[in-house]
């Protein structure tokens, strides 16, 4: 999970594996593939580079136990 937060202030976390598409439209608006939208204050930029990192974690967890 991706922690992300809404024009609010408010933080939530996204499953990157959710996402369909990100715009900026000019703000950063996530689209998922159920449908829902979701407009963060984050760039694009930004979510990318949590998407990485939160991928690194699971690689990096998977070579940790071996599998």
């Amino acid at each position: 999970m991706i922690k992300l937060t809404n024009l609010g202030n408010k933080e939530f976390y996204i499953n990157p594996d959710m996402i369909e598409k990100i715009e900026a439209r000019p703000d950063t608006t996530i689209i998922l593939n159920n449908g829902h939208i979701y407009i963060v204050k984050e760039s694009i930029e930004e979510i990318i580079n949590e998407i990485i990192e939160f991928r690194s974690k699971i690689f990096s967890l998977g070579f940790k136990r071996g599998d």
